[in-house]
């Protein structure tokens, strides 16, 4: 089986990589830089991998790196959480994704041998902001697109290879929650947890819908495998959690308090409109097709996946 990730260097793409290698999958990992990919991969996996040089942009490039491929994975994009949202950094976030998601289409219409299925990457953002109502209301892939910036941009990221929905290629969607591992969204929630002054970001009543690192991968693996699999699938635990629940979690896997709430105010003074839809917006969204599907999760719970990512 040969699979082509573009976007392989990312947090997400690296755990892939990983273990699509254990799977005995050839891997080919896209990139700007080839040399500097190969820094990426584990030791001793290295020779599985082919490092392809592609500028994000262009479909006559990357036609020939996907041509035969079992599988193509687009995780092309800008970190959303990189820094402030001013105009340009939200322009470079909606055109790192659109510009590859019109080239691997367009890529996709010059072949005659196909990949046969494409994974594009996208996010529960997608449904915008559902607040915690009393009778928890939660939102499944038949839901539709919400509001805002995200919102906006994820709708734009799946359209843009909609093309290849009737080119005989299946497609699936990933709409991916927060993804926790050793880096990632996990990575900043730690600091102030360690120096024992750590606790909830806002009011702690918005829901955060998250999956391991190790069952986001798996559910890729598992698509990819599952002919059956297409349409628009939730990469979410089915167990979403309240970000005071997440906190007082992490505090306790950690042996750390979690007590110092961050107040909305000052988190929209620092960050603007990205603190708005990334930090104080919750969405409970469901994983019900993945399940349907037969999916079985490693770490449904999160004390077992916060344990297994921290705890040595």
């Amino acid at each position: 089986m040969r699979a082509v990730l573009l976007g392989g260097s990312g947090f997400i793409g690296r755990a892939l990589t990983s273990r699509l290698l254990e799977n005995d999958v050839h891997v080919v990992v896209t990139s700007r830089n080839p040399q500097h990919g190969r820094y990426l991969i584990p030791e001793g996996h290295s020779f599985h991998v082919d490092f392809a040089l592609w500028d994000g942009k262009d479909p006559e490039q990357l036609s020939t790196h996907i041509k035969s491929a079992d599988a193509v994975i687009n995780l092309i994009g800008s970190n959303i959480a990189a820094g402030r949202w001013t105009e340009e950094r939200k322009e470079e976030i909606r055109n790192s994704r659109i510009s590859a998601g019109n080239a691997l289409c367009s890529a996709i219409s010059m072949l005659e041998d196909r990949p046969k299925v494409v994974i594009q990457s996208s996010a529960i953002g997608f449904y915008g902001a559902h607040p915690t109502s009393p009778d928890n209301s939660y939102v499944t892939e038949d839901s539709s697109a919400g509001q805002g910036f995200l919102a906006s941009v994820c709708k734009e990221w799946e359209d843009s290879t909609a093309c290849m929905d009737t080119s005989g290629t299946r497609r699936v969607i990933i709409r991916s929650g927060l993804v926790l591992g050793n880096g990632g969204v996990l990575h900043k929630f730690l600091p102030p947890f360690k120096f024992g002054v750590g606790g909830p970001l806002g009011n702690g009543k918005q829901v955060m819908s998250w999956i391991h690192i190790q069952d986001q991968v798996d559910a890729i693996i598992h698509i990819i495998k599952t002919s059956s699999c297409t349409g628009v699938f939730n990469l979410t635990s089915p167990n979403p959690e309240t970000m005071d629940t997440f906190c007082r979690t992490l505090g306790s896997v950690l042996g750390k308090p979690s007590w110092l709430r961050v107040p909305a105010p000052l988190l929209r003074i620092a960050l603007g409109e990205m603190a708005e839809e990334l930090i104080l917006q919750g969405q409970r969204v469901l994983p019900e097709k993945l399940l349907e599907s037969g999916f079985c999760f490693s770490y449904p719970s999160l004390d077992d996946a916060l344990a297994n990512i921290l705890r040595p």
